[in-house]
Formats: C-alpha cells, sequence, structure tokens
C-alpha cells in the first residue's frame, strides 16, 4: 500500500515538473517570438473582472436582451480602438475592425486560423460536421462538395425563383396588402431554396400548409437562437440545458432525413443504368436537385444531412434578412423607393432575365448599401491554431505587429468595420445608395466573408435577391411604413429585424 503511494506521489511529481518545464519552454519561445517580430501588446478593454470577465459576460447577455449588442460592440471600439482584447473565463479574445488584421486572418495566414472546438461544440446540435463547423481536410472536402451547385447555369435559372414570388404577390393581396413582409420573406425563401435543395418545396407559402412543414420552420427559428447562446455563453456553455432546443434540433434532422433518403434512393437507382439514360426522365432533363448532386459523391446519409442543413440555414437566412432590411429602408425613404422602382421600370421584360437585372445599376446600390450597413454576418471569429503574429493590432494606436497565442480567439465585426467613417463618408451611419457610384472598397466591405472561406452562395442570394425585389416593386408602386420605430437587431447565427418590415403595400 505505502509503496503504491509512494509511486503514485512520484507520478505526480514527475508529471508537475514536466509540466513546468513544458509551460517555462513555451514563455521563452513566446517571449524570442514577439521580440523577433517586434510584438507589441494590443490595447486590453477595461474589466471590472480581469481574470474570469463576469462583467464582460453579463454586459453582453444584457446588450443582447435590449437588442443593442451590436451598438455595445461599437462603442467599445469607439472608446479603445480599432483592437482590443478581453478576458472572459480565462480566455483571451481579440476583439478588431481593422480590415488589414482581418484580410490577414482570413486570407494571407488562413492556415494559422480555424473555427476551434469551441465554436464546434457550440453549433454541432444543429449543424453537426456540416461546412460551417469544420477545419481542414474535412472543410475542404465539403468546400469541393458543393462549389459546382453555384455555377453560373443553377443560379440564373428563374424558373423555382417565379414561382414562389408568384406566391409571395399572391399572399401579399390575400392579406389586404398590409403585411410583415420578413415573416413573408423568410417563408418565401425557405420555399425556394428548399425547392432547390431538396427537389421539393416545404410548401410554407401556400393556403394550406402542412404541419410539418410549420414545425420544421419554428424548429428551425428555435434551433438557431439556442446556438447563438450557446456561443456567447462560451466556456459557461455547461450551463445551458434546454429540452426545447435538443428537440428542435431532433426535428430539423429529421425533416432533412427525410430527402436524404430520397437522394440515396435516386443515387441507387442512376446507378443501375446505363449511362447514356442516366439523369434522364422520359427523355427530359430533370430539374436540378442540389441534394441528388451531392448524393453523387458520397452516400454518408449524416454527412449529406449536415451539409444540407448548413446549406439551408445559410440560404435562408442571408437571403430573407437582406430583403428585409431592404424594404425597412425603402418603407422609410420613399425618395429611394421611387428612384429605385424607376430604375427596375426602365429594365423589365416579362419573363424576367438576368441580363436585364445586371442592368439595375441602382438596385445593385442599394443591396450593397444594406449589405453594407446590415451585413447578415455582423460579427464572426476564427480561433488560432498555433502561436503566430499578425502584422497589425498591437501597441496603442493597433499599428505593431502582434502576438497571438495558440487557442486565443479572433472576433471581427463587419457591422462596426462597414460603419467606419474614414471608408466611407461622414454620413457612415446614414442609409445612401449613391455612395455606390464611385465606392470601390476592398476588405472594408466584407459582406459575404473573404479568403478560402468566402461564402460560396453569395451570387446565388444576391440573385435571388435582386429578382424578388425588381418583382416587387413592378408589382406595387408604394409602400406605407406601418412602424414609427427605428430598427431592432435580431441576432442568431444572422442579422435580422426583431421589430420586422411592418408595412402596407399599393399594388400597381
Amino acid at each position: 500500500m505505502a509503496f503504491s503511494l509512494h509511486l503514485v506521489a512520484g507520478g505526480l511529481l514527475i508529471f508537475t515538473i514536466y509540466s513546468a518545464v513544458q509551460w517555462l519552454v513555451r514563455c521563452r519561445r513566446r517571449q524570442i517570438m514577439k521580440r523577433q517580430h517586434g510584438c507589441l501588446p494590443p490595447k486590453k478593454l477595461a474589466q471590472v473582472d480581469p481574470f474570469l470577465g463576469t462583467d464582460v459576460v453579463m454586459q453582453n447577455l444584457g446588450a443582447a436582451k435590449q437588442y443593442g449588442f451590436l451598438n455595445l460592440l461599437k462603442s467599445r471600439h469607439a472608446a479603445n480602438g480599432l483592437t482590443f482584447t478581453t478576458n472572459t473565463y480565462f480566455r483571451t479574445t481579440i476583439n478588431t475592425c481593422d480590415p488589414t488584421l482581418i484580410q490577414n486572418v482570413l486570407s494571407f495566414q488562413f492556415q494559422d486560423f480555424g473555427m476551434g472546438p469551441l465554436r464546434r461544440k457550440s453549433a454541432s446540435p444543429l449543424l453537426g460536421r456540416g461546412i460551417f463547423t469544420t477545419d481542414d481536410e474535412v472543410w475542404s472536402h465539403q468546400r469541393a462538395l458543393i462549389r459546382p451547385s453555384f455555377v453560373r447555369a443553377q443560379v440564373t435559372d428563374f424558373s423555382i425563383f417565379g414561382h414562389h414570388v408568384d406566391q409571395l404577390i399572391a399572399l401579399i393581396g390575400r392579406q389586404n396588402y398590409k403585411v410583415d413582409l420578413q415573416q413573408l420573406f423568410f417563408r418565401m425563401v425557405l420555399d425556394s431554396n428548399s425547392e432547390y435543395m431538396f427537389g421539393e418545396s416545404v410548401g410554407l407559402m401556400s393556403e394550406n400548409a402542412s404541419e410539418s412543414a410549420t414545425t420544421f420552420h419554428h424548429a428551425l427559428d428555435y434551433a438557431q437562437q439556442g446556438t447563438i447562446l450557446r456561443l456567447r455563453l462560451g466556456n459557461l456553455m455547461f450551463t445551458h440545458r434546454d429540452k426545447k432546443f435538443r428537440d428542435s434540433c431532433a426535428t430539423v434532422h429529421a425533416y432533412a432525413d427525410k430527402f436524404v433518403a430520397q437522394a440515396l434512393e435516386y443515387r441507387r437507382s442512376q446507378a443501375s443504368l446505363p449511362e447514356e439514360k442516366r439523369n434522364l426522365d422520359d427523355g427530359t432533363r430533370q430539374k436540378y436537385v442540389f441534394l441528388n448532386e451531392l448524393a453523387k459523391d458520397t452516400d454518408d446519409p449524416i454527412l449529406l444531412r449536415d451539409q444540407i442543413v448548413n446549406m439551408l440555414l445559410a440560404a435562408r437566412d442571408t437571403t430573407a434578412g437582406l430583403l428585409a432590411f431592404v424594404f425597412f429602408m425603402l418603407a422609410r425613404r420613399p425618395e429611394v423607393f421611387a428612384k429605385l422602382r424607376e430604375d427596375v421600370l426602365e429594365h423589365y421584360c416579362e419573363p424576367l432575365t438576368y441580363e436585364a437585372i445586371m442592368d439595375m445599376k441602382y438596385l445593385r446600390y442599394v443591396l450593397h448599401e444594406t449589405l453594407r450597413l446590415f451585413p447578415p454576418i455582423a460579427t464572426n471569429s476564427r480561433m488560432a491554431n498555433k502561436d503566430t503574429v499578425l502584422p497589425v493590432g498591437g501597441g496603442p494606436d493597433g499599428k505593431s505587429p502582434m502576438f497571438v497565442a495558440k487557442h486565443n480567439v479572433v472576433t471581427y465585426s463587419t457591422f462596426v468595420m462597414h460603419r467606419r467613417k474614414e471608408f466611407f463618408g461622414e454620413d457612415a451611419d446614414e442609409f445612401r445608395p449613391e455612395r455606390w457610384e464611385n465606392l470601390r472598397p476592398g476588405w472594408e466591405f466584407l459582406p459575404f466573408n473573404g479568403g478560402p472561406r468566402i461564402c460560396p452562395g453569395q451570387k446565388f442570394a444576391l440573385t435571388e435577391s435582386s429578382y424578388t425585389i425588381a418583382r416587387l416593386l413592378h408589382a406595387f408602386s408604394g409602400m406605407e411604413n406601418m412602424d414609427p420605430t427605428d430598427w431592432r437587431e435580431q441576432l442568431t447565427l444572422s442579422l435580422t429585424l426583431n421589430n420586422g418590415v411592418q408595412c402596407r403595400l399599393i399594388p400597381s
């Protein structure tokens, strides 16, 4: 017995000495690295609790409840500069709105940063091992799988979009033209994108939407809210105990599993046919189905489900959120509505074509200005997977090299960056589409991310949004704002409006 105790004690002593030596070696190596690169420490946010950062976490959660998290970030940057650090529960976070630093993290030093285990853990109940939670070879493989699905031929085919916009216009009429457009946009985009991805629409826009479709829609929303809460909790994620969240994730997965099974059956049926008869139905080529194309490259049902949930969620929220913010601003700026409608009608044709939409310059300005003020992903982050040095961010002015330790998180806010006056003028907080007549920004305008992980579906989202806006401005000659309040943020995995778009549309 005594020998066993001595053995355990000896083992603990050896482990302690080994750990101490490793720590000293690591500290020494980091000091050399900092000195070689001339690194200076970044500014620090003043914290009441400098170790656990409880005050920062509570401030973040409180601001989010009051729809003011993004304005809190903006005020912190105004007080502390482009780059500063916070410490929460023994985790260092580097907060930045510096485009040079962001470019290095997302592009030049892409291999030094990844999603990180905390982000994977927070999002995995809903997103699994999809493209938005994975790194390295797994991510590269998934990116290669989905890239062919966004070629120009698919993106510019309006046959699916057209049908669902028809349904949207009809539904607005059935509601006597007084509607919350944001709710309708989310339903319409989910319908159109599910048809593109699954081959079958969820059917939320129909007069008799099925109970399963409505349940899926609500489950998707609730699962998103739970995911963003887990992200905000960070290392306190273990305190998140919400059965409804788990049930919502299961509902989303079960709904997607049904279509995955159909895609795998399609794969098997195609494999049994001669090459010349594949993808043909009675001599006519079948419509493009995103999931069927994915199933050609893998028969792993979990991988297919995770991919389709990731893509469906991203496609729905990006497009619907962009449309909602466009019409939120148009309802408050009748002169912009009139100018945009004039541009649309000048180039409009039946049926509406991709070429006609590309000729609508003011429409493009409106979209860019909306994306500038209300970027879909208002904040994002990467975790350092090794000790590294960024060329900026250090020192009192944020212009010196900055050392980033392994497991430090870099959080960047496009919302704050897009409103910087040195890039977009003294009226950077104002909605003025005309600024895009001569504006040619670089990394300071980042609505769809950048570098190797740039959004593969950005053209799809912009085309779908442009088509929908053009069709609505052709169908309606004006709109009246029914909500006197300012916008209130709703931050889930993307930025939307908590107060929706309450308006009355005037038919042409």
